[in-house]
């Protein structure tokens, strides 16, 4: 009876709804796990000198020694509650596009070039609509906090937290300092999100039809999707960091504005090495954090009786028939009086 009540309950929820669901706890999870990971990254891309000497287990060792646990998830509540909705719209926007250029084209070949598209188009809409949390999560991992017990000195803290830092930069620049770097994102975020689609989709499509379902496969495929993708798109990520925490950065002393500029700037300045600093980390947190995303996104769409593709696509189009076929029977008798 229970397990009735529950199916009942999760059918009557429309299939968009339940792909936002799917989406943000996927998100939310994957970014939990690697937020460690995250955080030394931006420490890296920001060029702040003495993390950058210390390598990478020489940061963990400093923020372990200076601000505890707690210092790996530094930022990490603005970046959950960026990477809920952000994660939510972008898988759920990703099948809407889908459907809706396989609804608007017949025609069009249900292959990779598909998934890319609405990969592409589906970040870029994520991202206009979450970026200023994102903004806000680097400010706030970019800080680092003293430790006076230890004998370590740290930045000051300008920020106290996430409602904090929205206030401040609002106050200081208005709703453009809250897209600083705006730009590089949507650069970097069409051709990363339409080629992590593309890359996962067509190794499944290669995966034998009794493995599908395999969590360790999608994981595989997930990994590979997002190491793949990141590559390519690398150098604009650390453009946007910089832009993001120009403010903040004492380094800087010749205001960088556009993002073509930005990147001139760290070519010239600090060398094409800079463009792809912390590379090797992002390796080590995009390999699980895609993988796990993709995971837990499937993983939840099946819990919550997310018909497959082809399927969702017939139920749309049948419903948009019998809307139109409804309205029809109403509109005959007006016709039939002004005759």
């Amino acid at each position: 009876m229970g397990e009735e009540k529950r199916n009942g309950l999760i059918g009557g929820i429309p299939v968009f709804a339940k792909e936002l669901i799917a989406g943000g706890v996927a998100g939310g999870f994957a970014k939990t796990v690697v937020a460690p990971l995250e955080r030394i990254k931006i420490l890296f891309q920001t060029r702040r000198s003495e993390f950058h000497s210390l390598g990478v287990s020489g940061s963990f060792t400093k923020i372990a020694k200076t601000e505890g646990l707690l210092g790996f998830y530094r930022g990490n509540g603005a970046s959950v509650a960026r990477i809920v909705p952000y994660a939510a719209l972008h898988y759920m926007a990703y099948e809407e596009y889908r459907r809706w250029i396989i609804l608007g084209f017949p025609g069009v070949s249900r292959g990779p070039v598909l998934d890319l598209i609405a990969g592409s188009f589906a970040g870029g809409t994520a991202v206009l609509f979450t970026y200023p949390l994102d903004l806000v999560r680097t400010r706030l991992a970019y800080q680092v906090v003293e430790s006076p017990k230890l004998g370590v000195k740290g930045a000051e803290v300008v920020y106290k937290g996430i409602r904090d830092c929205f206030s401040n930069i609002y106050k200081e620049a208005g709703v453009r300092g809250l897209y600083r770097g705006v730009a590089p994102s949507l650069y970097g975020i069409f051709p990363y999100a339409g080629l992590k689609f593309y890359f996962y989709e067509e190794m499944k499509r290669h995966v034998p039809e009794n493995h599908k379902k395999d969590i360790t496969v999608k994981l595989v495929c997930g990994s590979v999707a997002g190491l793949l993708g990141q590559t390519f798109t690398y150098p604009l990520d650390v453009v946007r960091r910089q832009m993001q925490v120009q403010r903040l950065s004492t380094s800087n002393s010749i205001a960088i504005r556009g993002t073509f500029e930005t990147l001139i700037t760290i070519y010239q300045r600090q060398g094409w090495k800079q463009l792809f600093s912390g590379l090797s980390i992002n390796y080590l947190k995009v390999v699980p954090s895609v993988a796990i995303g993709f995971t837990v996104y499937d993983t939840m769409k099946a819990f919550l009786q997310v018909p497959p593709r082809d399927e969702t696509v017939v139920e749309v189009a049948s419903t948009q028939k019998n809307r139109q076929s409804a309205s029809l029977p109403s509109s005959q008798p007006l016709s039939q009086t002004q005759h």
